[in-house]
């Protein structure tokens, strides 16, 4: 099966741009329908999960407002091991979809919890994605 075009335009695989490696347990939550098809090739034995705990090596949440990102980032704070990465992808402008949620946004209710941003790709052509991770110290 041959991976659809990266939305990034990097050439580079969305699962190594989401750094999703062998035998990874990932969290999916409100993921769209077609998700494991943009994540080939995928590496072997990786697993998807739909409950957060410390297992999870990287959970990615799609999300449209601001009342569901800042519950969900409360929760999986909560719930995953602090070396465990957190994808939060919101539409892009272009996409046309109602949202209340922007880079800024992410990171205005993310950074109060102990994440910090570390990286943003494009995810599909209607999603971005900002890599959040537990600050250093608070590991």
């Amino acid at each position: 099966m041959k991976a659809p075009d990266p939305a990034g335009y990097s050439g580079t695989p969305l699962s190594k741009k989401l750094g999703i490696k062998e035998a990874h347990r990932v969290l999916l939550i409100e993921a769209p329908k077609n998700y494991a098809s943009l994540l080939v090739p995928l590496p072997p034995a990786v697993q998807f999960v739909s409950q957060p705990d410390s297992t999870v090596d990287i959970a990615h949440v799609f999300v449209t407002q601001r009342e569901d990102l800042a519950k969900i980032l409360s929760a999986l704070r909560k719930k995953l091991n602090s070396d465990a990465a957190l994808w939060v992808s919101w539409p892009k402008k272009a996409a046309k979809i109602p949202t209340t949620i922007t880079e800024d946004t992410i990171r205005e209710l993310a950074l109060p919890l102990g994440f910090v941003d570390i990286k943003v790709c494009a995810v599909t052509e209607v999603w971005s994605g900002l890599k959040l991770v537990v600050r250093k110290e608070l590991r």
